[in-house]
């Protein structure tokens, strides 16, 4: 007799994955050989993972894109999961390139784009081509230089607040100082800085209220997370699917979601109860909020739907600084954690700190004005790039082909096959990276103290003959990218950093309790803060003392 086999539906999702997993393989195959230039890199280390683990796991994946770089070549390839593989741009020529073209050919992915609507909805971080021009030119008036000379009175306020709460606590401390969690109150400074500057809403966070949106934002810790989720972070980029799984780094992204629509939703709402029951200022219609509401309208010349004013809502209210998901996911943690690294260098470097509070001294009581922070403090702003080139809030900036494309290099470039080439050719739907870390980090460009702290860099930068001056972004530094997609609120965030520091700066001193060669490790979140190694989560404690 016959024997008669029953399927289970396991053997079903089983069968069927595996021949989805080969057909895609086969594609792979079939890209790699008909279109693209094969190109040098380092071998894989796991035929399911490629070489995520070892990305994944680095404390600094920008260390190991410069050890990469210095044997393979400005630019290489790395196997990714499941026989993918990633372009890794480290030429200044090509770099260049990648970012001019990045609205048009080189594009966010099926998995980066799903999980942005997951979060943040269909906004200017998930659109592409004619609908981020769209937006991002309907939301640029916020941005403007009128804009934020208004605003850098609010950044200020926000610093005094701080500046009020700490003397409370340093007059109640022995003579040594109070001991800070400085990180706590940079987080404080910042959200509620947002909050004011661009929706009129103040969280009063610093004066220990609480609030929605730094509670979701706190909840993004990532470090022990189990193997499922880690499994679906490292193979994110080969299976776009794994985003939807209800995984609990899944979770977490999908609650800070609905935390930050809500309150989005509230605030949309208080305002336009206000434009229509009271005259409206320009102040109020230049606001971020405000342009919002204005390209609501039907008759709005850049008009959006009601879906997008609230992505955008949900978009800014989480990032505003840095003008991709992987480069803004968050808007006062980007300044935030800028300004920990900041307290941190000036704490390592207590001449440095003295040399900064002597510069900010001319002014006496007096605050310096939008235009001063901008051109009148040169050390000032040698130490704010200097924080932005060693320490960028995000690492790297990864797209894909959207058509085939042929990258231009500065140099010669060696293929896998030994030929000596000077354009690398992208086969459509490759993926390409940038490690922006890597970028503002190697000595190649930078020179032989590119990893050390040094601001005077920037006070010389003009007359030495670094290979940085190559690169197009801001003060040669990619933290804030280039091309089409550059930081939108790039003068915004330069405006806070500055004015909170130098408030700081002014009326305290800052060290660590046990001496300048306490040791710094990774917080791992949303967006890596840093930490006092051994500290629970991202603390960075240190004994502050008012200013002589």
């Amino acid at each position: 007799m016959t024997p008669v086999y029953q399927l289970r539906v396991s053997d079903v999702l089983v069968y069927a994955a595996g021949v989805w997993l080969l057909v895609k393989l086969a594609r792979r195959v079939t890209n790699r050989s008909a279109h693209g230039t094969k190109l040098r890199g380092p071998p894989s280390t796991s035929l399911i993972f490629g070489l995520n683990r070892e990305l994944a796991r680095s404390p600094n994946s920008g260390n190991l894109y410069h050890e990469w770089a210095a044997q393979y070549g400005p630019v290489y390839e790395i196997p990714t999961a499941f026989g993918g593989r990633k372009v890794i741009l480290c030429d200044p020529k090509a770099v260049n390139y990648f970012y001019s073209m990045e609205r048009s050919i080189y594009i966010k992915g099926k998995l980066l784009r799903t999980v942005i609507a997951n979060i943040f909805g269909q906004g200017l971080l998930w659109a592409e081509g004619e609908d981020h021009k769209r937006q991002r030119k309907a939301l640029t008036p916020a941005f403007s230089n009128a804009a934020i000379r208004r605003l850098t009175e609010v950044f200020y306020d926000s610093g005094y607040k701080l500046k009020t709460h700490w003397e409370t606590m340093t007059d109640n401390a022995p003579a040594e100082g109070a001991i800070i969690d400085v990180e706590r109150w940079m987080n404080r400074v910042a959200l509620d800085s947002i909050g004011i500057a661009g929706f009129s809403h103040d969280f009063k966070t610093l004066d220990g209220e609480y609030s929605a949106v730094a509670a979701a934002f706190d909840s993004l810790n990532f470090e022990g997370q189990g193997i499922i989720s880690n499994l679906a972070f490292m193979l994110g980029t080969a299976f776009p699917w794994l985003a939807r799984m209800p995984t609990k780094r899944n979770r977490i992204m999908r609650g800070l979601r609905l935390s930050m629509s809500t309150i989005a939703d509230e605030l949309l709402e208080r305002t336009r109860r206000e434009k229509s029951t009271h005259v409206s200022d320009e102040t109020r219609d230049r606001s971020i909020i405000g342009l919002l509401l204005k390209a609501e309208e039907q008759d709005a010349e850049l008009r959006m739907d009601p879906g997008e004013v609230m992505a955008q809502m949900v978009n800014i209210r989480s990032h505003l600084k840095n003008p991709d998901f992987n480069e803004q996911l968050e808007c006062y943690e980007t300044t935030s954690v800028s300004l920990t690294w900041a307290l941190i260098e000036l704490a390592r470097n207590q001449g440095m700190q003295t040399k900064l509070r002597e510069e900010l001294n001319q002014f006496g009581a007096t605050d310096p004005t939008w235009d001063q922070l901008v051109s009148s403090l040169p050390y000032l702003n040698a130490v704010v790039l200097e924080i932005l080139r060693l320490h960028p809030p995000l690492g790297e900036t990864t797209r894909q082909a959207a058509v085939d494309d042929v990258l231009p290099v500065s140099e010669p470039i060696t293929t896998a096959a030994g030929q000596v080439v000077d354009n690398i050719a992208i086969a459509k739907g490759t993926v390409v990276t940038v490690s922006i870390r890597g970028m503002n980090q190697t000595e190649v460009l930078w020179g032989p103290d590119a990893k050390e702290f040094k601001p005077e860099r920037w006070l010389t930068l003009a007359d030495d003959p670094v290979r940085a001056k190559e690169i197009q972004g801001h003060h040669h530094l990619i933290t804030f990218l280039d091309g089409p997609r550059t930081c939108l609120g790039k003068s915004f965030a330069l405006a806070e950093f500055k004015a909170v520091l130098s408030t700081l700066i002014r009326n305290f001193t800052f060290e660590f309790p046990d001496g300048p060669e306490t040791e710094i490790a990774t917080h791992r979140a949303l967006i890596n803060r840093p930490k006092v190694a051994g500290e629970p989560g991202g603390i960075v404690p240190m004994r502050v003392r008012r200013a002589e």
